[in-house]
């Protein structure tokens, strides 16, 4: 079977009739309520009772944001698919809807969402549906204004289906780039059918958390191994200069020779910068020129 997004563009493909039938889908249903609570738990808030304000990206027919309004949250979604939208509101879904292109951003205030929430949207924004459309910019356009939205230390659970491991790396690159820290966290790893990805990202400074714990996410997909630390930096994490005069201690005093270059080329490859491709002649030494 064709996966959709390599069918038509969403505001086409999910037609009304498309719409009323994704939506009456008895295992869709559950399959979003599954998800939904997974991606609420990622999210990781207190266990306060405390009301929270998310944004749903991708949001449909509101069958995840049925499932959050269950579970105590208010919401707000978007989604480009004016069918859906409809369908949503025939349903009398108790949340507000916008119709928008997340390609071109969120289009809300800074700072006014406590999370946000995305089940089976953001690999659509990897296809270009016409001459203007570029995936690389859409993504950070879309990761930049979703950074700007939600609260500093807020988290952004975003459940999707790369279409290999480039796709899931070319999603993550874009996320970090833009500010983010968070990594992949994978479900099921080792099954075909139920495995599940979930890009779980953190606004703000790594160690600004207000709603999450702290966590290390450390995942290998199809052979793109992909870290996040989001927890709080220590004394030691700063040890590596000691006073303020910047000397270096005597762990960092070692000659910067190719395991230290080769070191530091992954960790810019782990924040999503480019970095020229390792070789032979990697950290050698050039000669002096006569």
């Amino acid at each position: 079977m064709s996966r959709p997004e390599l069918t038509a563009p969403p505001q086409l493909f999910y037609n009304d009739s498309e719409a009323r039938k994704y939506t009456s889908s008895s295992r869709v249903i559950e399959i979003q309520d599954q998800l939904t609570e997974r991606a609420v738990e990622l999210l990781n808030f207190p266990r306060d009772d405390i009301p929270r304000l998310l944004l749903d990206v991708g949001c449909g027919s509101g069958l995840s944001g049925d499932r959050l309004t269950e579970l105590g949250h208010e919401w707000i979604g978007i989604d480009i698919s004016a069918s859906m939208l409809e369908v949503a509101r025939d349903r009398r879904v108790e949340s507000g809807l916008v119709q928008f292109d997340m390609g071109h951003g969120c289009p809300f205030r800074p700072g006014i969402f406590d999370g946000c929430i995305s089940i089976s949207a953001i690999q659509w924004l990897c296809n270009a549906d016409n001459s203007l459309h570029e995936p690389r910019k859409r993504l950070r356009c879309f990761f930049t204004n979703l950074y700007s939205c939600l609260k500093s230390g807020a988290r952004a659970v975003l459940q999707f289906y790369p279409n290999s491991a480039k796709q899931a790396e070319m999603i993550t690159t874009a996320a970090l780039r833009v500010g983010f820290s968070g990594g992949l966290v994978v479900d099921y790893p080792n099954s075909t059918r139920a495995k599940k990805y979930f890009l779980v990202l953190t606004s703000g400074p790594v160690g600004t958390e207000t709603v999450a714990q702290n966590t290390l996410v450390r995942e290998k997909v199809c052979g793109l191994k992909l870290s996040s630390r989001n927890n709080q930096s220590s004394p030691k994490d700063h040890s590596a200069f000691s006073g303020s005069s910047g000397i270096p201690n005597a762990r960092h005093s070692e000659d910067k020779g190719k395991k230290w270059i080769l070191k530091k080329k992954l960790q810019a490859r782990m924040r999503g910068k480019e970095t020229a491709t390792d070789s032979k002649y990697s950290g050698r030494k050039r000669k002096d020129r006569l």
